[in-house]
């Protein structure tokens, strides 16, 4: 069309000008070809649940008329859910599927109890109850008093552990691998209720020992709670509810 005047008496184009600029937008533009690398199980905080995933490197190209032409660099990785198809970055995968979550908080809540149990030196028999109470709530349902005390006894003939002795190295370093991963994934509550779970089973028998004391304070640490929440917590448990 040719060109008209407008009420100013300015040269204007009419008509032709979002044509013309609709074909520029066509013409040019960018495109990433996606390639796998990898893939697995992952926990997809789209789909809000575990899902299967593949691990990507992308290298983008300009485009004309749509077919690529000239190489603009790589991007990525990034972690495609195969169920959503959202990209998420590397870091997604830090965090547990639902089962592993599951069978860490097992793993957790059985040392912490055996951790107690030998602290306490007796086994008593409320002790070994409220205990086998609580891992079987997390997850370990055949959990029986007996196996407890078989456990806390074989741990304490093959490391040579004293009954009612303070925390020694080795069971902080296995409270800390039971603990350390799981840590970062719970709330607040989540870590404060594993401590307040290993405090009823010390208090089960009576009051707590010094021994006992000391384990707790091992797990409260091992679960990035602060020694004044951990007395403030033991505190706590000794009121009955």
């Amino acid at each position: 069309m040719l060109p008209g005047r407008g009420r100013n008496g300015r040269v204007v184009l009419r008509g032709r000008v979002p044509q013309i600029l609709g074909i520029r937008t066509s013409i040019l533009g960018t495109r990433t070809s996606w390639t796998p690398v990898g893939d697995g199980e992952f926990f997809c905080p789209g789909c809000g649940g575990d899902r299967n995933y593949q691990r990507l490197t992308g290298r983008r190209r300009f485009t004309l008329v749509g077919v690529p032409v000239l190489p603009r660099g790589e991007t990525g990785p990034v972690v495609e859910c195969a169920a959503c198809r959202h990209h998420y970055g590397n870091d997604v995968l830090d965090h547990p599927t639902t089962v592993r979550f599951s069978a860490m908080l097992r793993e957790a809540v059985h040392t912490v109890a055996l951790a107690v149990l030998a602290a306490g030196g007796t086994c008593a028999r409320a002790s070994l109850e409220t205990a086998a109470s609580a891992v079987r709530s997390a997850g370990f349902e055949d959990c029986t008093e007996d196996q407890l005390s078989a456990l806390v006894e074989a741990l304490a003939a093959d490391t040579g552990r004293v009954f009612g002795g303070p925390c020694d190295p080795g069971l902080a370093i296995e409270l800390h691998e039971a603990l350390d991963p799981l840590a970062p994934h719970l709330a607040a509550t989540g870590r404060e209720a594993i401590l307040l779970q290993g405090a009823r089973i010390a208090l089960a028998d009576g009051p707590y020992t010094p021994a006992e004391r000391d384990a707790l304070a091992t797990v409260g640490a091992a679960l990035t709670i602060c020694s004044d929440d951990v007395t403030r917590l033991l505190a706590a448990a000794r009121t009955p509810s």
